[in-house]
């Protein structure tokens, strides 16, 4: 079988302005080049909103289980059924593009393309938000120079610089200016708060306010400094400008795509920006978006975030799951690592009721293998089907768009977890207790006292954002399938004020990833002026 990009690169590209026109969007479009545009959101009419599909998984191996796969699938499938839809994604970091994982814009027959401008450059949104986030470094360290008018600890900024690409050496660094010298470290751009806060803006004015209320640190006295104080908003808004508007593309059968921002679900909240998914609501009778890794980070943080800060809710749930995930939770055993499938059942119950499993369908599957998924799914009390989207584009996914139409046109009752004035202590306990089933939880000397500053300072009525590996259900990614009563230790807590959450540290999760032994940039090059070997 052909590569992805083997496929990608041998289908035919539709002028993006032909897309546009089929969504009665094409005077509102921006074009860069024949193959993508900018959305002029603000012209777009917003009263409108279509049937929004959430679509999430199961615990992954480290190389994905095709959660965007079946995304675009379905998709496909929709507009093959004769139905106006549309996809709203997330924007591929270059960190996994050369690390581990690879690109993000599906697989097989079921892909976003140009596959290769999205993984890399794009419309340049990943470059702005980064600039942006340095821009309020530099203007940090520089006031601080300039004889620091507003008395900033410089053992105390909470405010990282960001870059896109995976690089360990940058997690703990020392800034040794002229007339001092303090700890810093450097976030990966998916993981800043410019990029949640970029994904959660209503609108450029929204955006402003956002940046504004960002926490950069606090006074020798303990008191907080804002990004507001340090006057850099602005210059910071110049750059996200043209950034903050969606961008569109297409499927490989030619269907609508808004793919727009791309914060990381096991450090970040996961989804893509809040002013693509209402655009793609806008303009198309039903929307298929999706949350990053398993319904634990990504689907638990669409709805705590997400839909509590916009007022949305989606019509039904997809949950991806396959036999090689499903086998790698149960230790090559099967029988026990469907219990991985009972987890992600039981965290999405607390949710919603319109749920249904899609299988992601691979070569080696057996026929009793399908069947033994199937009937576990149906004991659970939720609907199945079979995705073979990879091989077969929308073709492979017919049968689950039909589980998904009729999902939508049933009630439901939208649930949240707790109240934005629950303490934060009893919002962790809800989340980390209650969802992922943890018995004790530790918090480290550190954890505390951040806790205690973010409530001396009345910041704290906010919803919480659990940052932890994405392997597993609790804090170790050795313990597979469905743990229960483990221990949990809080490591660390962050206020992100402009994004509106605070994030809680579970275990060793760090927002610089590294890169692994046999990273994926030694596979990719130009032969003829042709990229190769992304995949």
């Amino acid at each position: 079988m052909l590569s992805d990009i083997e496929i990608a690169q041998q289908t035919k590209i539709e002028d993006i302005k032909e897309i546009a026109k089929r969504l009665n969007i094409e005077n509102y479009i921006e074009l860069y080049g024949k193959t993508k545009a900018k959305i002029d959101y603000l012209k777009v009419d917003g009263s409108k909103k279509g049937k929004l599909i959430l679509v999430t998984a199961t615990s992954p191996t480290p190389f994905g289980e095709g959660k965007t796969t079946v995304s675009i699938g379905l998709l496909d499938a929709l507009c093959k059924k004769g139905l106006k839809a549309i996809a709203a994604l997330r924007e591929p970091s270059q960190g996994p593009v050369f690390g581990i994982k690879g690109g993000a814009t599906g697989g097989g027959y079921s892909q976003v393309i140009p596959m290769e401008e999205i993984n890399l450059h794009f419309t340049g949104d990943f470059h702005a938000i980064t600039a942006a986030n340095n821009l309020l470094c530099a203007a940090i360290d520089n006031h601080i120079h300039q004889g620091n008018e507003l008395n900033i600890d410089e053992n105390n900024i909470v405010f990282n610089r960001c870059m896109d690409v995976n690089d360990r050496a940058l997690k703990d660094i020392t800034i040794n200016a002229r007339d001092y010298s303090r700890k810093e470290k450097f976030d990966i751009t998916a993981a800043s708060e410019i990029m949640a806060i970029f994904c959660l803006a209503k609108d450029i004015d929204d955006l402003k306010a956002r940046l504004d209320r960002i926490l950069v640190g606090y006074t020798k006295d303990n008191k907080p400094i804002f990004a507001k104080d340090l006057k850099v908003t602005g210059s910071m808004l110049v750059l996200l400008q043209d950034a903050i508007k969606p961008n569109l593309v297409q499927t490989l059968e030619h269907n609508p795509a808004i793919i727009h921002g791309g914060p990381f679900a096991n450090i970040a909240h996961g989804c893509n920006s809040i002013i693509a998914t209402n655009v793609a609501r806008s303009i198309a009778d039903y929307t298929v978006t999706e949350a990053g890794f398993g319904s634990d980070l990504g689907a638990l943080k669409f709805f705590d975030i997400k839909c509590r800060q916009n007022d949305i809710y989606p019509d039904a749930v997809v949950l991806v799951t396959t036999i090689r995930g499903l086998k790698y939770n149960g230790e090559e055993d099967l029988t026990k690592g469907i219990e991985n499938l009972k987890a992600h059942i039981n965290i999405l119950k607390n949710f919603h009721s319109n749920i249904v499993i899609a299988l992601n369908k691979f070569a080696t599957d057996t026929e009793e293998e399908l069947k033994y998924v199937e009937e576990f799914v149906k004991g659970e009390g939720v609907e199945f089907a079979l995705s073979t989207a990879f091989l077969d584009g929308g073709a492979g996914a017919l049968d689950l768009a039909d589980k998904v139409v009729e999902l939508t046109s049933k009630p439901y009752e939208r649930k949240e977890l707790y109240k934005d004035t629950d303490s934060i202590e009893s919002k962790i306990d809800r989340v980390v207790k209650d969802i992922y089933k943890a018995g004790t939880i530790t918090y480290s000397d550190l954890a505390k006292k951040k806790i205690e500053d973010i409530k001396n300072n009345n910041l704290d009525k906010l919803p919480i954002v659990v940052a932890k590996t994405q392997y597993s259900i609790s804090d170790d990614p050795k313990k597979l399938g469905y743990p229960q009563d483990f221990d949990v230790t809080v490591r660390d807590v962050k206020l992100y004020n402009g994004a509106g959450f605070i994030t809680i540290y579970l275990g060793n999760m760090i927002t610089m990833p590294g890169l692994p032994k046999v990273p994926n940039y030694e596979h990719i090059y130009l032969e003829d002026n042709k990229i190769v070997g992304l995949s």
